[in-house]
């Protein structure tokens, strides 16, 4: 069998966006929590028997005592914020598992979902939905793949690699030095994609790095200046993205 774990954060804002607004009888706005449903239960009716979703009902985490440019809730429309939990009822009606995160993000949610059905022989592939660079790092050979359903493109390890340049067990590393906008997370200045990935596919993870860059290997270039910058970012201590596997969370069955 296959389980889907659905990103239902980004799955609401997306249909926000995209979607005309809708009152419910109670004047609320649903238009996004009916895409985001209709959406859902698409998939079911097309042959999906197991699925979560992970929602974030509040925006910050736990990241943000980390680093004080984390993403936060701010700007977030109040008609998009209030309808997180009329998402999270109408899934659960629906007999969905939703994992509505406080302290940890979707994604922490996603990803220990992930691993959980992973230890189930029973599971042949975990289909992972969304477009987050952040969760390609729990991209596992064919089994564990990332699926954009929007463009309906699926990421296995491979495909990953040919994306990012790197293993998925580096994508924390490559996002803690490139950055990424849609967390608040600037990167280390000087280094771009294409130096993050030359770096990573010799030395896995920032730890592996040498600090003198005159034991680099050679086919690195501008070693020297990357190290530097590097090593003045470190000074820092600002956090990389892994996400963290901490929450205890049921195995996603959904109860159709």
């Amino acid at each position: 069998m296959d389980v889907c774990l659905i990103d239902g954060t980004y799955e609401l804002f997306r249909h926000f966006f995209a979607v005309p607004s809708l009152k419910d009888a109670k004047g609320r706005e649903i238009g996004a929590v009916r895409g985001v449903v209709n959406s859902v239960r698409g998939m079911i009716d097309h042959g999906t028997t197991h699925l979560g979703v992970a929602t974030d009902r509040v925006i910050e985490s736990f990241r943000n005592d980390l680093y004080p440019g984390y993403k936060t809730g701010e700007g977030i429309p109040a008609e998009l914020y209030s309808q997180f939990p009329i998402l999270e009822d109408a899934l659960e009606a629906m007999g969905v598992v939703v994992w509505p995160m406080v302290e940890f993000e979707a994604d922490d949610a996603l990803a220990s979902a992930a691993v959980k059905a992973a230890q189930d022989p029973q599971v042949d592939r975990i289909l992972i939905c969304t477009p987050d660079k952040d969760l390609s790092q729990c991209v596992s050979d064919t089994r564990i793949v990332q699926v954009h359903r929007r463009t309906q493109v699926i990421l296995d390890e491979a495909a990953v690699v040919a994306k990012f340049g790197v293993s998925p067990k580096s994508i924390p590393d490559y996002l803690a030095v490139v950055g990424d906008s849609a967390d608040g997370f600037p990167g280390v200045p000087g280094w771009g994609k294409k130096a993050a990935a030359s770096t990573l596919s010799v030395y896995p993870h920032l730890e592996d790095i040498p600090k003198d860059s005159r034991e680099w290997v050679s086919s690195i270039r501008n070693a020297q200046s990357l190290a530097l910058s590097y090593a003045r970012d470190a000074a820092n201590g600002r956090p990389g993205f892994q996400h963290r596997r901490g929450p205890s969370l049921g195995w996603p069955t959904a109860r159709l």
